[in-house]
């Protein structure tokens, strides 16, 4: 069970981690945008941007779309919640300890 919730929260954090990715993201904050549009604007074969928007996608952080033989991708405000509560969550300590008494005393 835990093993199953660490890598839902991995494929939250790997959308962040590679630099094409967030060109991708920054692309998208100003509305939907079509992959051939994508292609272009990043310079990216059609399987690379498939390659990092299936990751995209998978994060929750961005959804997808058919129009005909196109897809269009755009940012997801509830997949940008998931990611900020999650970080939120696991960066912020339960119990404020000024240091380890248990094992570190001298």
């Amino acid at each position: 069970m835990m093993a199953n919730t660490y890598d839902e929260h991995a494929k939250v954090f790997k959308a962040f981690c590679d630099p094409k990715r967030l060109a991708i993201l920054e692309q998208l904050h100003s509305g939907e945008k079509c992959a051939c549009v994508l292609q272009e604007l990043l310079d990216l074969t059609q399987s690379g941007l498939s390659y990092h928007m299936k990751i995209l996608c998978e994060s929750g952080i961005v959804t997808s779309r058919q129009e005909g033989k196109w897809t269009h991708y755009k940012l997801s405000a509830a997949g940008r919640d998931y990611a900020i509560e999650l970080l939120q969550k696991l960066a912020t300590p339960d119990i404020e300890q000024e240091n380890c008494k248990s094992c570190c005393s001298a």
